[in-house]
């Protein structure tokens, strides 16, 4: 036996890991910590109960799972949806290394594994994750689309109630004509709408399922992707496996949109502060939204404001991180990806 089998003690992954069946060592500690990712992906058990189960149905209809045995699984999902829910999933370290396990580790609790065991059958983590990451990023857009919309009303609202309203108007930072206050508040709606059409865009370009592209050569079983894919919403199919379980161009689309969209919150955060500076008093701050000084009574600070503009350097920087993550790739799913 080698020092590091020696150091982990004599479990074996294949007790409780979906892919321990070739180990005879259990993990270091360490590494356990280093390769969980449940803490991060728990988010998505909304996305990956309902994959499981658009799954378990095509599996149902393929003949593998029996009508009885896909409502047991489907009512037991429904049970552990219900304990993330309510905040009372338990959590189980060196157990749950991601959302997958935990989810179905929770399953077999609850229906028992002789029929949990079979709802993994011809699935990959690695498609998976991938379409657990579509669903939670589509409904996330969605949510935000709908405060994007709400945006845009606001600053049309405001330009026609406000259109007789003066100010001057600055190219390099200096006075040059005047120009109504409707005229700079719409210049920014013509960006965020300029956002809305390219969050569109995004929504469609990642609405496409990998669900059934298994590890990264597909699946034998005759299971109908399509049923899958209308099941979930997605418009059509990953058609490649191999580029589906590594494709995450979705991703890079939204946050190279994020950071497209954070520039133009930060460009009127900018000139919001400027504004609304002493030197200038063209606009007033809300108290809810200021803070003042420990020591300078007088001020009124646009922490607000300032704070976009940081979360916009932020938003850049994760953007270009990303990208440089998945440069040097090779083909097919790698566990940078996690990262």
């Amino acid at each position: 036996m080698s020092g590091s089998q020696t150091q982990t003690g004599e479990s074996k992954p294949a007790q409780n890991k979906l892919w321990g069946g070739r180990f005879t060592g259990g993990l270091d500690p360490l590494m356990e910590a280093y390769n969980e990712s449940l803490s991060l992906d728990k988010a998505f058990y909304a996305e990956d109960i309902d994959g499981s189960i658009a799954w378990a149905r095509a599996n149902k209809n393929a003949g593998i799972l029996t009508e009885e045995e896909f409502k047991q699984i489907e009512r037991g999902f429904g049970a552990v949806r219900k304990e993330w829910e309510t905040d009372s999933f338990e959590i189980k370290p060196g157990v749950d290394e991601d959302i997958h396990t935990a989810n179905e580790r929770r399953l077999g609790e609850i229906i028992g594994p002789a029929i949990a065991g079979k709802l993994h059958t011809g699935r990959s983590r690695n498609d998976q994750i991938a379409t657990d990451l579509r669903l939670w990023v589509r409904r996330k857009l969605l949510e935000i689309e709908g405060h994007l919309t709400s945006l845009l009303k606001v600053i049309v609202s405001r330009a026609e109630n406000d259109i007789d309203l003066l100010l001057p108007g600055y190219t390099h930072l200096q006075r040059a004509q005047p120009v109504r206050w409707s005229h700079w508040l719409l210049s920014y709606g013509s960006c965020f709408a300029r956002d809305f059409r390219g969050l569109k865009y995004v929504i469609e370009e990642l609405n496409y399922s990998p669900l059934g592209s298994g590890a990264l050569s597909g699946n034998v079983f005759d299971i109908d992707r399509r049923a899958i894919a209308q099941e979930l919403g997605f418009k059509d199919l990953c058609l490649n496996s191999m580029d589906a379980v590594s494709d995450r161009d979705f991703l890079l689309k939204t946050m190279g949109w994020g950071s497209d969209f954070m520039m133009h919150v930060s460009r009127i955060a900018q000139d919001l502060c400027i504004y609304s500076s002493q030197e200038f008093g063209f606009v007033k701050l809300a108290d809810a939204y200021s803070t003042g000084s420990s020591l300078m009574p007088q001020k009124k600070n646009p922490d607000a404001l300032e704070l976009l503009r940081g979360k916009s350097g932020t938003m850049h920087g994760l953007h270009s991180g990303f990208r440089v993550a998945l440069n040097s790739l090779p083909s097919c799913y790698n566990k940078d990806m996690q990262e």
